[in-house]
């Protein structure tokens, strides 16, 4: 932190080498998020109703209360953490302040949505799939915009160390 604080983060070859291997997994993790959601279901409707409230067709059986909840429990904190760690280097990608702000309320609101969809596709009402594919394609955009903000930040731009790009004032 220190590092793109005090502006020495052009200097430290080191540290840019992290972020960029961190940002190769994180985009490794995006793309085997997409697997895993094309796996179980699409982008339709009915593939995300059948998902969660089984189908006869295909012979599979409702999620359960224990399944979702397994699922939950890990993904709300592996996706808290993960958000975090992400949304955090974009307070050094100059950029303006208000594209900042609306990545990171639009990746935990997505990630959340995400989340909370299944239950209420399951337990509440089908016509919450709309709400899951949503999420699910508004989470994806916005962590791979983060992702390549990042790139391009430690690759080619300087970091702003904590400053709206439009206006060079620190931002708290």
């Amino acid at each position: 932190m220190r590092f793109v604080i005090t502006g020495e983060w052009n200097k430290n070859t080191l540290l840019r080498v992290i972020v960029l291997f961190f940002l190769f997994y994180c985009f490794a993790f995006w793309l085997t998020n997409f697997g895993l959601y094309f796996f179980k279901m699409g982008l339709t409707y009915q593939s995300v109703v059948d998902y969660y409230l089984g189908s006869s067709q295909n012979f599979t059986q409702p999620r359960s209360l224990m399944g979702l909840m397994e699922v939950s429990h890990f993904h709300l904190f592996a996706m808290g953490i993960f958000l975090v760690t992400l949304t955090h280097l974009l307070l050094f990608v100059p950029a303006p302040i208000g594209l900042k702000l609306a990545l990171i309320v639009l990746s935990f609101t997505s990630a959340f949505c995400d989340e909370a969809s299944s239950w209420l596709v399951r337990f509440v009402s089908p016509g919450f799939a709309y709400l899951k594919i949503a999420s699910f394609i508004t989470l994806q955009t916005s962590v791979l915009v983060i992702i390549a903000l990042a790139v391009w930040a430690v690759a080619f731009a300087k970091p702003s160390a904590y400053t709206d790009s439009n206006t060079r004032t620190r931002v708290s």
